[in-house]
Order: C-alpha cells, then sequence, then structure tokens
C-alpha cells in the first residue's frame, strides 16, 4: 500500500500537467475533461485564483496546486524514514512507545496556509503563488501522515486490560 501511495502522489501531479498540455495541443479531450470534471469535485477552480500555461487554467487553483505538488516530497520522505525506522533491540522495554507527532506536525505545518486564509478574509491581496507556496508545507505533512499511517506507523492504541 505505501508503494502504491507514493506512485499516486508521483503520478497525481503529472496526470495534472498532461491535462494542460492535452488542453493546449487539442483544445481539450476527453481524457483531459475528466480530470478538469474530477478535480472540479474537489477545487474551486476559479481562474483568479489559478495559474495559467500558455493561457491554459490548470485544472486546480493555486492552493490545491501547492498541495499537490509537494506531496511527492511528503510521501517519499516518510517511505524512507519507514525504511530507517529503528527496531527497538532486545533489551529495550516492549512498552516502550514513541510519542507519536503527527498531528503537532500537521497543525505546524498548515500554519502558512492558515495565515493566507486570514489575510484573504481581511481583504489583503493574495497571490497565487503565494497560496501555492503556503500550501507547500501542509501537502508534503499530509502525504507524509498518510503513508506513515497505510504502512502501519504509528500503531493503533491496544487496549492491554490494565486499569
Amino acid at each position: 500500500m505505501v508503494k502504491l501511495l507514493v506512485a499516486a502522489s508521483l503520478v497525481w501531479p503529472l496526470i495534472l500537467a498532461a491535462a494542460v498540455w492535452d488542453q493546449a495541443a487539442t483544445g481539450g479531450s476527453i481524457w483531459s475533461q475528466a480530470i478538469y470534471f474530477a478535480c472540479s469535485r474537489v477545487c474551486h477552480q476559479r481562474p483568479e485564483r489559478s495559474f495559467h500555461t500558455t493561457g491554459i487554467k490548470w485544472p486546480v487553483c493555486g492552493r490545491c496546486s501547492g498541495l499537490y505538488l509537494s506531496a511527492p516530497a511528503g510521501a517519499l520522505a516518510a517511505m524512507v524514514a519507514l525504511r530507517r525506522r529503528r527496531r527497538p533491540s532486545p533489551t529495550e522495554s516492549v512498552n516502550h512507545r514513541t510519542r507519536d507527532n503527527s498531528l503537532r506536525w500537521l497543525i505546524l505545518a498548515s500554519l502558512p496556509t492558515v495565515v493566507t486564509f486570514a489575510l484573504e478574509w481581511s481583504g489583503a491581496p493574495m497571490t497565487t503563488l503565494a497560496r501555492a507556496l503556503a500550501a507547500l508545507p501542509l501537502g508534503a505533512a499530509i502525504a507524509f501522515v498518510i503513508v506513515r499511517v497505510a504502512a502501519g506507523h504509528p500503531k493503533a492504541i491496544e487496549y492491554t486490560g490494565a486499569r
């Protein structure tokens, strides 16, 4: 499952780029229209908040672009971390559990995006590039956590019956 998630995180931005290329080259085949439609289910796709390449609007807005473009880095980092995960030695306590900081990392990574939201709501102008850059840490962190959870790390807390 881990390899599939990492591969998907790598392929999805390529599919988005291919859809833009198809729109530019052919005016939009059924395939690229399907990609744009699928993206419309999760993204507002507002032209003024989206990147454009050769006059063609990307299938997702700048913020979603930042999330998707940084996800491969987070997924790959999680895969590397899982492979390097230190195994407990026989002398270590079986009940010793390392603290999982996933939620803290997700909150920290979301702060730049939260700041852009707050600035937008206050009426401050915000560029598409600023939205995308602010979303980069969050996209990487989300992918990192998803891959770790799919790999079974951190393990679910087990009930031992102790009181």
